[in-house]
């Protein structure tokens, strides 16, 4: 019996040792310097990591896995997998501006996770040495560099006793820098949700043998949810073979992921709906005589809201290329459900909604609302009224409630934000439910998402909460009114084909409008700096404007109604 994935690949070793599982294109060119790894080199490398950890006596405690874009990774995470230690992926510190940002992040998921190790690269190990003045959290923890340990280490590997309930990794959710919340994924989550990709991809063995074992092409980052239980994990569930790239490489030039596509010829790609944008930015007549994209069957699409004008564009576009409308795959998923809940139906285009359908706001848009598809096997969706904990009537809004066997065990040390996130009761179901914190609507079985109970703002895959934002602003300029600042996001471009932009609106004194320009400036500069989010507007209002409750909570709806209004009390 199968009881990780660690089984599975011993298994693939043992029956296809010379089998590519990946392939790493170094420069992100398919004609440039590419690293291979075979499924029997990938378990003695993973096996020589488990060995190491074991040695040390680290089973059961958290392992920090801080790695460059590349093949490292994975050799360290399944070694933490294969050592029964919890490994807990993160973003490795480069360039200024990412460095204080990342070194932050990283202080606090070393200090939530209590991360008795450090598993990186070479380069990252080193330089953590140079930074023990600013790391004091550093002092009780072991870094090593993976490179560094010898094959011959994996001799010395034992099996750990490994169930369905034991830990796998922590998975940090994006959103929030003040409060980082760990989710807490067991090796049961994982192959249940592996299952569930594989089912709702159409990963047959037919298909698996029609396509070489080629299944996959990805730059996403394999620190996040998508890039790593996606591509990276069901490649070993699969037994297959993933072209991966770094997504740097992907953004400086993004005709190298469809050229990766044209080349390798895989089953299944995919990344946010900003990704798709991205492409069509770049699509010269030139790179459409170069592709050949007839063998990418699905093209799933997810992690933000996926818009029926990118889909509309990108299939009129990369037709003459040989894309079909039926690979467009739109899913929906999140952490806390390990990675996927609901996805499209394999040959068959996205089921699109006219405005007027799509429920209480009907009118309010001239976009389509577009399906995220079916719950995979043995996954229930519910739509739920949050305050009645009621389920709803197909067709009406409500909070997505999720219940099954890959729905996370809870946040890691938080047992508050677990019993109010993952152990909801719905009147006339039994078992407990995940509560999402999304909306949408179900019709004839199909997931309509259309948008966020909370006021999370969404930019290019990544989350940010608008309390941040508005901290990070206030803190920014003394101009700015204590508690008196309201984040949000609005659609760019036509049709919201842009994704989403970033918009703050603050209160400030009055004696300081003569410096509004230098004040916008420095609040601009300093969002960008903490959280890598360029800002599309920042509105300087008359104090006592900004709309709040009752209580004095900020109302960041209604201050984003007013802004689309034009009826902010600007200075």
């Amino acid at each position: 019996m199968v009881r990780s994935l660690v089984d599975l690949l011993s298994q693939h070793a043992a029956h296809h040792p010379d089998r590519t599982a990946y392939r790493y294109l170094v420069t992100g060119d398919c004609d440039g310097e590419i690293q291979e790894m075979t499924y029997g080199r990938l378990a003695t490398r993973s096996r020589a990591v488990a060995a190491w950890l074991q040695e040390r006596g680290l089973a059961g405690s958290r392992a920090m896995l801080l790695y460059p874009p590349g093949l490292e990774f994975i050799q360290g995470y399944l070694g933490c997998l294969a050592a029964g230690v919890v490994a807990v992926p993160g973003v490795p510190p480069q360039g200024r501006a990412q460095n204080h940002r990342a070194l932050t992040r990283m202080k606090r998921l070393i200090a939530d996770a209590d991360a008795k190790v450090i598993l990186g690269g070479r380069e990252v190990i080193t330089a953590l040495s140079t930074m023990a003045e600013h790391l004091p959290e550093l002092a009780d923890v072991t870094c090593v560099a993976t490179e560094d340990i010898p094959d011959e280490a994996a001799a010395s590997w034992r099996e750990p006793e490994l169930t369905a309930d034991s830990v796998a990794f922590l998975q940090y959710t994006s959103g929030s820098t003040s409060a980082p919340r760990g989710v807490v994924v067991t090796h049961g989550n994982l192959l249940d949700n592996e299952r569930v990709i594989t089912e709702r991809m159409g990963h047959t063995p037919d298909v698996i043998a029609e396509y070489g074992h080629e299944m996959f092409v990805s730059w996403l980052p394999v620190y996040h949810d998508m890039g790593l239980i996606g591509p990276v994990l069901n490649t070993i569930h699969l037994g297959v073979t993933a072209t991966l790239f770094s997504p740097l490489h992907f953004l400086q030039r993004p005709e190298r992921w469809l050229t990766a596509i044209s080349r390798y010829r895989p089953h299944t790609s995919g990344g946010p709906n900003f990704a798709y944008e991205l492409c069509l930015k770049h699509a010269t007549p030139r790179l459409l005589d170069e592709l050949d994209l007839s063998s990418w069957k699905v093209a799933f699409n997810g992690a933000e809201p996926v818009r029926a004008a990118t889909l509309r564009r990108f299939a009129d576009t990369f037709a003459p290329a040989g894309f079909r409308r039926e690979a467009l795959y739109p899913c929906y998923g999140l952490a806390e459900a390990t990675l996927m809940v609901t996805g499209s139906t394999v040959h068959t285009p996205p089921t699109l909604l006219a405005a007027p359908e799509t429920g209480p706001h009907a009118g309010q848009s001239d976009a389509a609302a577009v399906s995220s598809g079916r719950p995979g096997p043995d996954v229930t969706v519910a739509i739920a009224d949050p305050e009645r904990a009621e389920e709803l009537p197909d067709g009406e809004t409500g909070e997505i409630w999720v219940r099954g066997a890959s729905v996370a065990k809870g946040y890691w040390r938080n047992a508050l934000a677990t019993r109010e996130t993952f152990r909801a009761t719905l009147t006339g179901h039994e078992g407990r439910f995940l509560r999402t914190g999304d909306l949408g609507f179900l019709r004839d079985g199909e997931l309509f998402v259309t948008g966020r109970l909370k006021d999370l703002i969404v930019i290019d895959g990544r989350n940010h909460y608008p309390q941040d934002l508005e901290l990070t602003a206030e803190m920014a300029h003394p101009a700015l009114r204590p508690g008196c600042t309201a984040a949000f996001s609005v659609e760019a471009g036509d049709e919201g084909a842009g994704g989403e932009q970033a918009v703050l609106v603050a209160e400030i004194a009055p004696d300081a409008a003569s410096e509004a320009e230098k004040i916008i400036d420095v609040v601009r500069s300093g969002i960008g700096d903490a959280h890598g989010v360029s800002v599309r507007d920042v509105v300087l209002v008359r104090p006592g404007t900004i709309p709040k409750t009752s209580s004095g909570k900020i109302q960041r709806r209604a201050s984003r109604a007013a802004y689309l209004d034009g009826t902010l009390a600007a200075i």
